[in-house]
């Protein structure tokens, strides 16, 4: 202990930091055996402490990583992780702790070998849908440049029962910037996502974000529940100028004259792409494996995103991927045409930003365990940062989420 008591003093406190001074008066020269004692139990306790603190934060701290040769950005607390990927800034995974399942699945054919692409759970930014045959020249991409350029990580720390990540990118063409920030909840499976654009051009512009969580396999199997509280939709297979004539309602589509329950997914995904609006303030969706025993969750505001998008497809005759798409615009279709068609059911196809001008979006993500029995979502509700989900059907069974208020 005596050698302890020496190098603590040649290198400071334990871990090397700067001890203050009431601390190094405690450590300071020994007199007598009970000074020694003595100061040998305030010893102790210093490097307790700091050995908590060290263990704290490795539980859940925040940083950049490399995992499968990618840059990565772990956010992880006692109650969950959730991985973003640098490479096109998709949030790869998010999974309760313990090794849980992760729901956000999918990476797009051709992009296996891409090192910016957009996978999961990611932003489309500019657009949603495709450029003009013009921008596509001029290198624009499917969905904007926002998953298909890199992005930098900008700090990392905890706050608030909170731990909080974050990151930017900028996107050449388009001439926006994109900072986003993350705070996942230290007692509960519960991430609220802030994203600020900036147009860095000199003029005026017109543009779209869409939030493209993907789900897929083994969490998408023909048992996945989807649910909503979206109302009036439209088919993006229905013809041009107005697709809005052929109504349908969630959660039905149609094909061929028959109905199409859109909460499922079996064997065909036509019609693959739907839209629709949402009423009132706050929009939500889910999906639900209950044989998985999984739930994951969106929450968001309809001031932002007015619109829900669902993306369906099918492989080899089984569930391959569902788009949870919710974000500004319900029409995919280039700018050219969004401007001939501004308003849909009463809400925006896209939105505007003038010179230097700066908007900001949020959105909730949530992960739950629910019964075996669980037979989907009724009804989602966040009060004060307390996340309740009621089950549809006679049962009305109720499962909440304790996540406290984000800040």
């Amino acid at each position: 202990m005596i050698d302890l008591i020496r190098r603590e003093s040649m290198y400071g406190g334990p871990g090397g930091e700067t001890l203050s001074l009431p601390t190094r008066a405690a450590l300071g020269h020994c007199s007598t055996p009970c000074d020694i004692m003595r100061r040998m139990q305030t010893l102790f306790r210093v490097v307790a402490q700091t050995a908590f603190t060290i263990q704290l934060l490795a539980t859940v701290a925040t940083a950049e990583t490399i995992i499968d040769g990618r840059r990565t950005v772990v956010v992880e607390s006692p109650a969950a992780t959730l991985l973003i990927d640098l490479g096109g800034g998709s949030i790869v995974d998010f999974h309760l702790s313990g090794g849980g399942l992760n729901p956000l699945h999918w990476l797009g054919p051709g992009d296996e070998h891409v090192i910016l692409r957009p996978m999961a759970h990611f932003l489309c930014l500019d657009r949603w849908g495709p450029p003009s045959e013009a921008e596509q020249q001029n290198g624009m991409q499917f969905h904007g440049e926002a998953s298909r350029v890199e992005w930098k990580e900008r700090r990392a720390s905890e706050v608030r029962g909170a731990i909080s990540a974050a990151m930017s990118a900028y996107l050449p063409i388009a001439g926006l910037e994109i900072q986003r920030s993350i705070r996942l909840a230290d007692s509960a499976a519960v991430a609220v996502v802030s994203e600020t654009v900036t147009n860095r051009n000199k003029l005026g512009r017109i543009y779209n974000m869409v939030q493209h969580a993907t789900i897929g396999p083994p969490f998408l199997d023909e048992t996945t529940l989807v649910d909503s509280n979206a109302g009036r939709g439209l088919m993006q297979s229905s013809p041009l100028p107005n697709p809005e004539q052929i109504e349908i309602r969630w959660p039905e589509a149609t094909k061929d004259g028959n109905l199409v329950d859109l909460r499922r997914l079996t064997t065909d995904a036509d019609p693959n792409v739907v839209s629709f609006v949402v009423d009132g303030d706050v929009g939500w969706v889910t999906a639900t494996n209950a044989s998985k025993e999984l739930l994951l969750g969106y929450i968001f505001s309809t001031a932002d995103y007015p619109w829900l998008n669902l993306w369906r497809h099918v492989q080899g005759g089984r569930p391959l991927a569902r788009g949870l798409e919710f974000g500004t615009t319900g029409l995919h279709q280039p700018f050219k045409i969004l401007t001939a068609k501004p308003q849909i059911f009463g809400k925006p196809t896209f939105a505007y930003l003038d010179a230097g001008e700066s908007v900001t979006r949020r959105y909730t993500a949530f992960l739950t365990k629910v019964p075996s029995d669980f037979t989907g979502v009724g009804g989602v509700t966040n009060r004060d940062g307390t996340i309740i989900i009621q089950e549809r059907g006679g049962s009305r069974r109720e499962v909440t989420i304790n996540g406290g208020r984000l800040p």
